[in-house]
This record gives C-alpha cells, structure tokens and sequence, in this order.
C-alpha cells in the first residue's frame, strides 16, 4: 500500500512539474498569439479600404512603450457614444474593421481601437501588466479629446479584449461609462485547465477546486472573475452559446458574480453565437441588445434647446443617413 502511495506521490509530482515547464515556457505563446498562422504582422489594410474616415493615433504607456491605434469617426457633427473596442488575443485590429464598421453604422457611434503592445504597429512585447498601460493610455486619450462626448465612452471588449476592458472599467469608473463583454473568460488560470486538462487540478481561477499550486507561475491571469465583482458601471454580457473556445458557463459566473454587487448587469445569450461569429448569428437582436443598453446607460445630453438641435442634424443629415458597407479587399 505505501508503495503504491509513494508512485502516486511522485506521479503527481511528474504532473506537477511536466505542468510547470509547461506554463513557464509556452504561457504567453498561448495567451497572445499577434501573428495568425501564415500571414504578416502587418495590418493587411486599413480603416479607408473600407470607406472609413480615420485618425492614426500614437501614444506613450505609462512605461514608456509606443503604442498605434486607430480613431474612427463616424460623422463630423454626431456625437453619439464612442467605442473603446478591445480585441480578442489572436491577430490584429484590421482584422476586426468588417465587425467594426457594422458597429458604426448599427450604433451612429465612434469607435477608438488600440494595438497592445506586440500587436501591429505597437511596439513592445504583451503581458497583463502592460497592456493594462496600453489600455489606460488609449483612455486617457479619449477624455482629453474635444471631438467627442466624454460622457458617453463605452468599453466593449471580447474575450480576452473583455479581460482587459473589464480592468479598464474598474480602474476608472468616473471616465468609463458603460462596459460591454463579449464571450470572455473567468481567467486565464481557469482557461488553462480548459487547454490542459491533465494541469485541471494544479491550476485555477478563484472558482476552481484543487491546490492550484502552478497559479504562482502565471504571468497573465486575467482574474476577471475577481474584478468584475468590483466593476460599478452597468455592464452588458454577450453570450454565444455554441462557443467553441470559451465555456458559455465562463460567461453565466461572469454574470452572476458581477450581479451580486451591481444592479445594472444585464446578460443575453445567442443561441447560435460561436467565439467570433455571435455578431453575425445575433443579427438584427445582437445590435438591438447594445443599442438599448448605450440608450440606457450612456445617453446623449442635450446641450442646446431641442428645436435648433434637431435643425441641426436636418441640416447635416450624416446621423440619419445610411452608412454604406463595402467588402474589405483582402
């Protein structure tokens, strides 16, 4: 009997360190993946192939790293809400124009979208702590604009965009209206488990059972699990549940947890909705969702009197005119 304790013993031992080579050499290759197999790190075009008016914006992180990102009006004279769009962690910004330029036309919105650090033309390399910088950077952008309403910006992030946005939100919930989550996760830890299953029992985010005793060695957790609860902006949660990467369930503890502190937590699930696809299966309910919820939570202050407000978009006519979409060439 004590034999076969001790090969249990030391078989968990070999798990446990297999596990820890495992997390220590290929962690951040897992969790931030810049260049998709086969193609550049280039952007393969941008915003104006897509008839898309836009600004090249550089910042500085607070460590110093340069970072790119985009500004994409929607019209010179329509104020409505803008967009802080946080991406998954595969790829880059361009990729996303299609998605984005539909959000522009469906939410008579601006959208800002930041290239983390690695990704485009950022330079540096990911981490959770520095693209917490890189986001905090991009906001502290949008606040000192005098182009937009700074009342009304809104974080939308997806999966790991989500994580990300989820942070943004806590850390300034004087500058961040609303916060929108799209298919993320409770945490990398908990993911990992997910992409590891023999690490199940050795790795985990706060709702996870087992010693964890390889948690020590994450150098990205994204405990979004932990920080949602803390979030006291209204947050919507946008669940694909054919999703493929993600447990639909990661979004459910989302939800609940966000709930038991905040109030404004509203949670719509699509039932065809896959990891990156729930905007296209959504249709016309997916852009309906968003838009009641920025209607409810970042809405447009009216400055002037009514009349001469409403003369003036009769006048321009871009906030009611259709906003035509072209096929990217790829």
């Amino acid at each position: 009997m004590a034999g076969w304790l001790k090969a249990l013993a030391y078989g968990a031992g070999g798990v446990a360190v297999a596990g820890l080579a495992a997390l220590v050499a290929l962690q951040d290759r897992i969790v931030y993946v810049p260049v998709l197999p086969g193609l550049a790190r280039a952007y393969p075009f941008t915003p104006a192939r897509l008839g898309l008016a836009y600004e090249d914006v550089w910042l500085r992180a607070a460590d110093g790293v340069r970072l790119h990102s985009w500004f994409i009006r929607h019209s010179p004279t329509c104020r409505g809400p803008t967009i802080l769009f946080f991406q998954e962690n595969a790829g880059n910004i361009a990729h996303r124009l299609e998605f984005v330029q539909l959000m522009m036309q469906r939410l008579q919105c601006n959208v800002f979208m930041l290239s983390y650090r690695g990704y485009g033309e950022s330079d540096g390399y990911p981490s959770q702590k520095g693209i917490t910088y890189d986001a905090q950077a991009a906001l502290d952008h949008l606040v000192q604009r005098k182009d937009i309403d700074t009342s009304r910006i809104a974080v939308f992030g997806r999966s790991l965009g989500g994580a990300v946005g989820a942070v943004l939100a806590k850390n300034n919930a004087d500058k961040v209206a609303a916060l929108i989550l799209e298919n993320t996760f409770t945490s990398i830890l908990d993911m990992a488990g997910i992409m590891l299953p023999f690490l199940r029992w050795f790795i985990g985010g706060s709702s996870s059972k087992g010693p964890k005793l390889l948690n020590c060695v994450a150098r990205s957790p994204w405990s979004t699990l932990d920080i949602v609860a803390e979030v006291k902006q209204p947050i919507l949660f946008l669940s694909g549940l054919q999703d493929e990467l993600v447990p639909p369930s990661h979004m459910r503890m989302l939800y609940d947890k966000a709930f038991e502190h905040n109030r404004n937590c509203r949670f719509v699930d699509f039932p065809n909705g896959m990891h990156m696809d729930t905007w296209i299966s959504g249709k016309e309910r997916y852009w309906r969702t968003i838009q009641l919820f920025l209607d409810q939570y970042a809405p447009e202050v009216q400055s002037c009197d009514d009349a001469s407000c409403k003369s003036e978009i009769a006048e321009d006519g871009n906030c009611s005119a259709p906003f035509h979409l072209k096929k990217p060439k790829l």
